[in-house]
């Protein structure tokens, strides 16, 4: 099974990163919306969004003590940006926002998995 994050400061580095994110989801900037938008996303759900957000970032520090919740919660990031990612493709809003914010934060969650639990 999974144990507690070896080491640990990937996943504090996604803990924080998320937090910024659904911090700046409260109200979102340009890009956000621009991106929310793009993918057809209602603005008046993004509520929504930075309460997974809130919600992930507690898994992810919960897991620096309970073994299997942050493998579990690291697990729940990339599922989020892969839906994200499948939303952008769908919906061909395919530019800047997609390859640096969706598929980046992905490729870091992935990492995390990686690098903290798998190896």
């Amino acid at each position: 099974m999974f144990s507690t994050p070896d080491p640990a400061w990937p996943v504090i580095v996604l803990a924080a990163i998320l937090l910024a994110d659904a911090l700046a989801s409260v109200r979102p900037p340009a890009f956000i919306r621009d991106c929310l938008t793009g993918v057809g996303f209602p603005l008046e759900w993004g509520w929504a969004l930075v309460w997974i957000k809130l919600v992930a970032t507690a898994g992810l520090l919960v897991g620096l003590w309970e073994p299997g919740v942050g493998a579990a919660a690291t697990a729940g990031v990339i599922a989020y940006f892969l839906a994200a990612a499948a939303a952008h493709v769908r919906a061909r809003f395919v530019g800047v926002t997609f390859w640096v914010n969706c598929l980046g934060m992905l490729a870091i969650s992935i990492a995390v998995l990686v690098v903290s639990f798998v190896v």
